[in-house]
């Protein structure tokens, strides 16, 4: 029987990754959460998750550190990570930085953070084309 997708969630505001696991398990996904980027790459390793939702700063070990460390690392790789972030000085200015890095890291996306968890569990759900 095959499982549903399990995505990991790595946030350093524990509300956000309380409410954001919350709903997405409601919607049929398993959920696990760290808090950096540290915490994400140990649980990428022994989890091996179908998604990664990153934020981009982060105590610790930042988003795009860990991002870049799970790409080298033949054992996380593969793994897809999509990076959750704020915009900061300009709307379009961080947009463009933001999508640069994505592809630079090979990062599979960017999702705005926003207040309206829905327009976010749309974005994640574009990438399980077969999930609810």
């Amino acid at each position: 029987m095959n499982q549903p997708p399990l995505i990991l969630v790595v946030d350093d505001e524990e509300n956000f990754r309380e409410i954001f696991s919350i709903k997405l398990n409601s919607l049929g996904f398993r959920v696990e959460t760290a808090e950096d980027g540290r915490q994400a790459i140990q649980k990428a390793k022994n989890l091996k998750p179908d998604l990664i939702l990153m934020d981009v700063r982060m105590p610790v070990m930042d988003g795009i550190e860990a991002a870049t460390k799970l790409k080298e690392d033949t054992t996380t790789k593969d793994i897809k990570v999509v990076f959750l972030t704020v915009l900061g000085e300009s709307e379009a200015d961080r947009q463009e930085i933001d999508k640069r890095l994505s592809k630079e890291i090979g990062a599979a996306g960017y999702i705005k953070k926003s207040d309206n968890l829905d327009v976010i569990i749309e974005q994640v759900k574009q990438f399980f084309p077969k999930q609810p």
